[in-house]
């Protein structure tokens, strides 16, 4: 008779620790799309600055976790936490206190270096020291720290900007982040040994410049022609970017190994986790503004429309991890992205004519899909890969999901944007077209999403 390993109460509460940083970075993201109108306002700038509170912060995350890896290999695992930690809680005061917009705007960046840090750190932890038939609970339970936040955000934000007003934001946050600071000091330990290992800058450079011009090309779509150079000269500083980290990759001690993305079934893994990323950012954007541009309701009621979705991702992730654990990927992860195409359809056709009530229940549909699959993509995948390539491929899966968190929203954004420049019909009818349009194109990627997952999921318990 075998005795199943428990997750003792030290690796639990580091996890805990790790996670909350995550759920902070993750959720004041889109808090503070509520808030635009307000910062506008206040400090006297144009749409076009304001975005860079979500874009700079986005670049930020999407510059730091790819060097994950190599930290990890460099630092001990508490040091890192800790510099997330106090970094992020650096950024949220000068936020909380910011007399100007540039401050208020650095302050911002300051907390995209702290979360990420922590969004792979929490993974790398899971991935160490918690016991293998564990390990589909604990993924499950850590990603949907990534997959919820967005839908709670809104209603975070719109809840204290009309109560206490917008920075109270990053003050509510700080309490919680120095318990996780205590949480953190006292549980995380270090498993795996340093290596200390040299640092390519060339590669940190072709890193900054890939998503200064991928973002920067998807930021500029609402704003700017393709053919331009906010968009398409941007998109050509960050392919050729891609290929110079490529070529570092293989004449250099590479900062992030993509040799792992030779791994087909691993591959296919990256490819849907992107896929289903970009569709829930870009769902989470198209729904607040369809009830308040096309349905007229407040931010407050758009926030609150979405929130039982939310829950019901947070409750279902647990428990689509725990049925990897026992039963393998497949069910989990085909069935929760079934739900997901579905939902996805069933926007698409009412998209013209959606009520509060079926986008509540629609969304309801898609967000258990997201519970029961979402975790256990990036589990599945990280099983396709060894111990010692698990790092790189947590990298990877990380700093994509940040990555279809911009593309996403930028794409969207374009789409109904382009809707509204219609002259002949009004703004609500305009939105309503629009989001027909940025559904279909969801609808795509989330049929091809499954096709690929139907392909490269096995059951590793029977391998």
């Amino acid at each position: 008779m075998t005795t199943k390993k428990k997750i003792t109460a030290r690796v639990l509460t580091a996890v805990i620790a790790a996670g909350i940083m995550s759920f902070c970075g993750v959720i004041v993201e889109t808090a503070m799309n509520i808030t635009f109108p307000t910062l506008m306002k206040e400090f006297d700038v144009d749409t076009t600055t304001v975005q860079w509170m979500t874009t700079g912060c986005l670049l930020v995350v999407a510059i730091v976790v790819p060097l994950s890896a190599i930290l990890k290999k460099n630092f001990p695992t508490k040091a890192i936490f800790l510099a997330a930690n106090l970094l992020f809680i650096l950024g949220a005061i000068i936020d909380a206190l910011a007399p100007t917009f540039i401050l208020l705007l650095i302050g911002r960046m300051i907390q995209g270096v702290g979360t990420g840090l922590a969004l792979p750190l929490m993974f790398n932890i899971i991935l160490e020291q918690v016991p293998a038939e564990k390990i589909g609970l604990m993924m499950g339970i850590g990603s949907l720290i990534t997959a919820i936040a967005p839908a709670i955000g809104p209603t975070y934000g719109g809840l204290v900007v009309n109560s206490l007003g917008w920075r109270y934001i990053f003050i509510l946050l700080l309490p919680i982040l120095i318990v996780s600071l205590f949480l953190g000091w006292f549980s995380i330990t270090q498993v795996s040994a340093i290596h200390k290992t040299p640092i390519d800058w060339l590669s940190i450079v072709s890193i900054i410049l890939l998503f200064t011009g991928l973002i920067l090309g998807f930021s500029n779509l609402g704003t700017a022609a393709i053919v331009s150079w906010q968009v398409l000269g941007a998109w050509i500083i960050g392919i050729l970017s891609l290929f110079l980290l490529l070529y570092r990759n293989r004449v250099a001690t590479p900062i992030l190994n993509l040799g792992v993305l030779n791994n087909s079934r691993f591959t296919g893994h990256v490819i849907s986790f992107f896929f289903f990323q970009l569709c829930g950012l870009g769902i989470s954007f198209i729904l607040p503004n369809y009830i308040q541009l096309v349905n007229h309701q407040s931010a407050t009621i758009a926030g609150l429309v979405v929130l039982p979705g939310a829950a019901l991702g947070a409750i279902l992730a647990p428990f689509g991890g725990q049925i990897l654990d026992h039963f393998g990927a497949r069910k989990p992860i085909l069935m929760g992205t079934t739900f997901a195409v579905i939902a996805v359809l069933l926007f698409t056709i009412f998209s013209r004519h959606l009520t509060l009530i079926s986008i509540l229940l629609i969304y309801l549909l898609y967000m258990a899909g997201t519970g029961f699959a979402f975790g256990n993509i990036m589990t599945s995948g990280l099983q396709n890969l060894t111990m010692e390539q698990q790092a790189d491929g947590n990298a990877i899966l990380t700093t994509l999901q940040q990555f279809a968190g911009a593309m996403g929203t930028s794409v969207v954004a374009a789409i109904i944007a382009q809707s509204q420049k219609q002259a002949h019909v009004s703004n609500a009818v305009a939105t309503a077209n629009g989001s027909h349009n940025a559904f279909i194109v969801l609808l795509i990627l989330a049929i091809l999403e499954l096709l690929i997952l139907s392909k490269v999921v096995i059951n590793h318990k029977e391998v």
